[in-house]
């Protein structure tokens, strides 16, 4: 084997409250990026054995939803609204997600990774392997394949698995205004056949609500990433109820998003879909909001949740998913085995990596996060505390440094 893992305390994440319990001291043996042993060590040879003296290991975490990359800063309208600045005055001075999107357009890919790297460092430090990265920052066809190709660079800087999402769909840019119908028809004729074609992303994303793309809008969009070949996945029932989440299901979506304004219909929508329902509380939490998601309606017909960071420079500009796992427990009370599942098996799932990643057993990709603690509530219990002590991804073991 390349490697082997010994006195390894598993907590798989297998389905059953048992994959949640960790386990005796085992052993890991990964060969060509794969698990493909677990058990007590027979004298296994491997190129290379790691005595984790009875650490937890857990799957690797996995952020599945990020706006990752993008240039600029916010903090000033984040100073200006409490100071009282109003909405309209901060958007009439540049601010606002437009404030973003000048700065991205301005920005070379390099400009955009140097940026970048930070936050994802925040991420890989709380024990992320695979993060997904949307564009939406560009609204051109060239600067959203800026974006996509600056996300897709991270793996050269870091040892992480990065996943592309589409969000041309993210806001009407400025040459579009009051055409809102002609930039969708030009999402569709040109942004999507182009990524496609270039590989440039797996999945095509759209903000559904009332500030963002209406049903009708979602819907061709989604209809055009569907005929290309790549996966869709919904922003939708943050700040009403537009019926996004449904229609995301219908359409066989990855996940729906935010979903603070879901409805029991919308649940009952994604229960007879495959649809994995997206929590955000770093958003909730940064605006404020008072609505939440319908955590028991999703628990009641075993809506898999996931959590993510949602990082971005307007409502999550957060870097740690454990901080994220922090937050659904404590503001949307989720259980510790919940929040957990939310940032391994079912943030697999939102990503279309079920039966892959995620989870600790036979055949799965060996990505694992190594923890100094005793039990993996701790995770959801504490923050900025240093308890990663290493990360395996596809095989290779990275012993973690720095300070978180």
């Amino acid at each position: 084997m390349d490697l082997l893992l010994t006195n390894a305390r598993l907590v798989t994440m297998l389905d059953g409250d048992m994959g949640y319990h960790p386990t005796d001291p085992l052993t890991i043996g990964i060969q060509d990026g794969l698990i493909t042993y677990v058990g007590v060590d027979t004298e296994h040879h491997a190129n290379q054995r790691i005595n984790l003296e009875n650490r937890l290991v857990t799957p690797g975490l996995i952020d599945c939803h990020t706006h990752l990359v993008y240039a600029g800063n916010r903090a000033n309208e984040f100073e200006m609204r409490l100071n009282g600045a109003p909405y309209q005055q901060i958007a009439q001075q540049g601010g606002g997600i437009l404030s973003t999107v000048q700065a991205t357009r301005l920005a070379s890919i390099d400009t955009l990774i140097e940026q970048s790297l930070p936050r994802l460092d925040g991420l890989l430090a709380s024990g992320v392997t695979s993060v997904e990265v949307k564009s939406g920052y560009g609204l051109t066809l060239a600067d959203e394949i800026k974006m996509l190709r600056a996300a897709k660079e991270l793996q050269r800087h870091r040892k992480v698995k990065v996943t592309t999402t589409l969000l041309a769909a993210h806001a009407l840019p400025p040459e579009y205004a009051g055409r809102a119908d002609d930039y969708i028809e030009f999402i569709c004729q040109e942004i999507i056949p182009t990524v496609a074609q270039e590989q440039l992303a797996s999945s095509v994303d759209v903000f559904c609500e009332s500030i963002g793309f209406n049903l009708a809008q979602t819907e061709k969009v989604f209809r055009c990433a569907l005929e290309h070949g790549l996966h869709i996945k919904g922003h939708t029932e943050q700040l009403s109820n537009l019926g996004g989440s449904a229609l995301t299901a219908k359409y066989h979506g990855l996940s729906a998003d935010h979903i603070e304004y879901l409805d029991e219909a919308g649940v009952l929508a994604l229960a007879n879909s495959s649809t994995v329902a997206t929590l955000l509380p770093g958003a909730f939490y940064f605006l404020r909001e008072q609505q939440q998601p319908p955590i028991d309606l999703l628990r009641q017909h075993q809506v898999p949740m996931a959590i993510a960071s949602d990082v971005n420079p307007g409502t999550s500009p957060f870097a740690d998913l454990t901080l994220m796992m922090n937050m659904a427990c404590t503001l949307f009370r989720l259980t510790p085995q919940e929040a957990l599942r939310g940032v391994t098996q079912h943030a697999a799932q939102a990503l279309g990596y079920q039966g892959k990643r995620g989870q600790i057993g036979l055949g799965l990709e060996a990505d694992l996060a190594i923890w100094d603690i005793e039990h993996p509530a701790d995770l959801s219990y504490q923050v900025g505390v240093k308890r990663l002590h290493a990360r395996v991804v596809d095989g290779d073991y990275q012993q973690h440094k720095g300070v978180l």
